[in-house]
């Protein structure tokens, strides 16, 4: 059974419902239950850890908040690499509005990324380059995507640019 179907299944369970829809949520609604881990690919391990991150995350919060009677919350760092690798746009997507509600939440959220859709949305980018292997790793251009979108010497900045259509960083996030 494939994890969509099986969120569906176990909607009256909301404990496992909850991180059926996660799996979901992140893309993975096609995978299926009980698939050996070394079939997935980097990407897929990639949200998969994610998804358990963030129960965990939530799990720690609500413990805190009932240690500490609402002082405060945990925020942590996520770092991502090509987290979209092998997704279809739609699965992309819903990627992105977790990715969202985590940086809405306070958590910090780094993306190494080549997906311009994912890009366009950041809060800063930072492009390495000029070129790979030896020829890169120095800032060719950092700022919002606009910013980079309007540096000349950027390869990612150039690619980006037709893709905001002189929109503003806020209407192009989807929420």
């Amino acid at each position: 059974m494939r994890v969509d179907e099986a969120s569906e299944l176990f909607a009256a369970i909301p404990r496992i419902s909850n991180k059926l829809k996660t799996i979901a949520e992140v893309g993975l609604g096609y995978i299926k239950m009980g698939q050996p881990a070394t079939q997935l690919s980097g990407g897929e391990a990639q949200r998969i850890k994610l998804v358990a991150e963030l129960a965990r995350s939530l799990e720690m919060n609500t413990q805190k908040r009932l240690k500490t009677s609402g002082f405060g919350r945990l925020h942590h760092l996520y770092l991502l690499e090509e987290p979209t690798i092998g997704l279809h746009l739609a699965d992309v997507q819903r990627l992105l509005h977790v990715l969202h509600q985590l940086v809405d939440a306070g958590h910090t959220v780094i993306v190494i990324e080549h997906h311009l859709d994912v890009v366009k949305q950041a809060d800063w980018v930072i492009d390495l380059g000029p070129e790979g292997g030896e020829e890169g790793g120095r800032i060719v251009a950092q700022g919002t995507p606009e910013e980079v979108a309007r540096a000349k010497k950027s390869y990612t900045g150039q690619a980006l640019a037709p893709l905001l259509n002189g929109a503003t960083h806020a209407v192009t996030r989807d929420k």
